[in-house]
């Protein structure tokens, strides 16, 4: 059964759905924190709305490792209705006529509760967008937090899910989906930037100077991520996790047949090339084998500044967090690898990929003012700000 791509009519009701499940951690926010100040609610309404963002990052990942990112063939809601149950005698006749096709029951409702809890994450967004731009002034003889950090992170929302429309009308288009994963990791970005800022504000604690080159260490860290991430997910949704099944090597080789022009190709159908051609399994080769030299190169940075982080005693659970997930992503990786890419390890490498996004960017907050020289840091000589080791 054909369906339009973009039915707008069940549009009002998904966005009653959305408001109903925020309205769950809505009101566990106000219950824990009525007696506290708005600077409060707003710091545990940001943590928690990151914490649910992380949930729906992992969940995404799930949609798309179990094949179910066209479970519903149109957008926002499922053949023109605002759940499955509605759509049940559409989807029913597609799973007949294509039994192990794209759209089942389960894979429905899979792809229609990611787009459920989407909507409660941007109901989310924008609440914390109302709650900043109310407390814009100085609180308490501290400098305002700009509300364009939360205006921006519900721009943003809008953003995504706009990525989250095409990847469904445009059947899954690689350079689409890449975009769509990447946004929801920049979406974890501006939260933790939130969380962090609201934090310093609502729980100060005191100032411990940090070498001036550990936030050029943690950007670049940082930037060489994002890298990193966009080459796993053009691996995923090319689908070349498996072009090479084997652990240090590729196909018996150190360096095997790879077709780099067509495995970067960007802008192309899932599948096929620009002219219409199949894809190669060299390109595939070349995409995965392209993510395992950045791998190499992304964990030993990470490495080395999980080291110095960690020598740094004011942010020694930064370091440790910093460890234990690059000892993640080493096993899950390597898991996808040898053990034929089992769903869950694949869901944990992209949670964990997340994780280090969120680490890196509360450490980038984090010691934004709390910068000195090496040589007062060495020698516990004051800084002109007044901060000391």
């Amino acid at each position: 059964m054909q369906s339009a791509l973009y039915d707008l009519s069940p549009a009002l009701r998904l966005m009653l759905i959305g408001a109903l499940l925020a309205s769950g951690p809505l009101l566990m926010v106000y219950l824990r924190t009525r007696r506290s100040s708005p600077l409060g609610r707003a710091h545990a309404l940001a943590l928690v709305t990151l914490f649910l963002t992380f949930d729906l990052v992992l969940f995404g990942a799930f949609t798309r490792l179990t094949d179910s990112g066209l479970g519903c063939p149109d957008w926002p809601g499922c053949y023109g209705s605002a759940s499955p149950l509605g759509a049940h005698g559409a989807i029913t006749a597609a799973q007949q006529a294509m039994p192990t096709g794209p759209v089942t029951q389960g894979k429905a409702w899979i792809e229609m509760v990611h787009r459920y809890l989407a909507t409660g994450v941007g109901v989310l967004t924008l609440v914390l967008a109302g709650m900043a731009w109310s407390q814009r002034k100085p609180h308490e003889g501290l400098p305002a937090i700009s509300p364009w950090w939360a205006i921006a992170t519900a721009v943003w929302v809008l953003h995504t899910r706009g990525f989250g429309a095409l990847t469904v009308t445009m059947k899954l288009f690689p350079a689409i989906v890449t975009l769509h994963l990447l946004g929801g990791y920049i979406l974890l970005g501006l939260l933790t930037v939130q969380a962090t800022l609201l934090g310093q504000r609502h729980l100060p604690a005191p100032k411990a100077a940090v070498p001036t080159s550990l936030r050029t260490w943690t950007a670049l860290a940082l930037l060489l991520l994002a890298v990193q991430a966009a080459s796993g997910a053009w691996v995923s949704t090319n689908y070349a996790v498996l072009a090479c099944t084997e652990f240090p090597t590729c196909q018996g080789s150190w360096w095997p047949q790879m077709d780099f022009d067509q495995g970067f190709e960007i802008w192309r159908p899932l599948g096929y090339l620009q002219d219409g051609s199949h894809i190669s399994f060299q390109a595939l080769t070349a995409i995965h084998f392209t993510h395992r030299l950045l791998a190499f190169v992304t964990l030993t940075l990470l490495a080395g500044l999980a080291w110095r982080v960690f020598g740094v005693p004011a942010l020694r659970q930064h370091g440790r967090a910093l460890g234990a997930l690059l000892a993640l992503q080493l096993a899950t990786g390597l898991s996808n690898v040898v053990l034929d890419w089992p769903l869950a390890a694949a869901v944990l490498h992209t949670g964990g990929g997340g994780a280090l996004v969120v680490v890196l960017v509360w450490l980038l907050v984090a010691t934004h003012r709390n910068i000195s020289q090496p040589s007062a840091v060495a020698s516990g000589a004051p800084h002109p700000s007044g901060l000391r080791a």
